[in-house]
């Protein structure tokens, strides 16, 4: 079981590691690396999966295709 200083702890940490992965920097250090590029020819299906991820991520999780 949890105590609540840890819980507190994990949520501060887990905050903490979206802010940094969200900061610009890194950002543009991400996109630098192959792993984060995606294919130009990839199938009709997984481009609206990844459209569909970047809707949710965006906050548009409401609008369907």
């Amino acid at each position: 079981m949890m105590t609540r200083k840890k819980l507190e702890k994990g949520e501060r940490l887990a905050a903490e590691v979206r802010r940094q992965l969200g900061a610009e920097t890194m950002v543009r250090f991400l996109r630098t690396l192959p792993a984060f590029h995606t294919e130009t020819d990839i199938p009709d299906r997984f481009r609206q999966l990844l459209d569909r991820l970047d809707r949710v991520e965006n906050g548009d999780a409401w609008r369907r295709q």
